[in-house]
């Protein structure tokens, strides 16, 4: 009983690891699922199924977390801290299964350079934030946690330049009225994708926000 309420505090930080490992693997799904569209071998079905499987682990994972919020008397830091960053790393999660089940529903047959670069990026943000979340047991890893973090906010700043010149190309050329739609569909799918790198810039702000509380 004793244990339930004051759990080892590497409880808690094991609990976000295995989340943003879940995170990190729904984003590589997600990155080969997107650069793999138009090859005939690509098996779509699998790649979606496994983001799935991914942010249906993560929800278990962020539930038992929260949990253990309820159940402990004491924390590693503030509870609602690691409240929030739980809420923020699902957030994460959960655009890229909208990201993948998208190419479902929205019948997305082939790929562009920018949507490709857009899920790099994603990837990219998603390890960064996994590599901090790593380091957040450890005070003396702060240096390293603010630096993922930066650069979590560098790779979201190239991906709203990439999705403003996709965009920009879409409604370059008037076209028929198939043409206006797939660029309609496309430009939606596009801020599906900046959602992503959106949600990871807000769970690094997150990470900030607790080192400076609990310098």
């Amino acid at each position: 009983m004793l244990n339930n309420v004051m759990p080892q505090r590497g409880v808690f930080f094991s609990l976000l690891t295995s989340h943003t490992d879940r995170m990190v693997a729904a984003a590589n799904a997600t990155l080969r699922l997107i650069s793999g569209l138009g090859n005939p071998g690509l098996d779509s079905t699998a790649l979606i199924d496994e983001v799935n499987l991914n942010e249906t682990s993560a929800d278990a994972l962020k539930a038992e977390l929260i949990h253990l919020l309820y159940e402990s008397f004491t924390t590693p830091i503030n509870r609602d801290q690691i409240h929030t960053l739980a809420l923020d790393l699902d957030r994460v999660v959960d655009s890229l299964q909208s990201v993948a089940n998208s190419i479902a529903t929205h019948h997305i047959a082939d790929s562009t350079a920018q949507a490709r670069e857009m899920a790099s990026l994603g990837a990219d943000a998603c390890i960064r934030l996994n590599r901090a979340v790593i380091a957040l047991e450890g005070r003396e890893r702060v240096p390293e946690i603010l630096k993922q973090c930066q650069e979590v906010d560098e790779i979201e700043a190239r991906a709203v330049e990439v999705m403003r010149l996709a965009i920009t190309q879409l409604f370059e050329k008037e076209g028929d009225e198939a043409a206006a739609w797939h660029a309609m569909k496309m430009r939606g799918f596009y801020f599906m994708q900046e959602a992503v790198l959106d949600h990871c810039k807000r769970a690094a702000k997150t990470l900030e926000e607790i080192l400076l509380e609990n310098a």
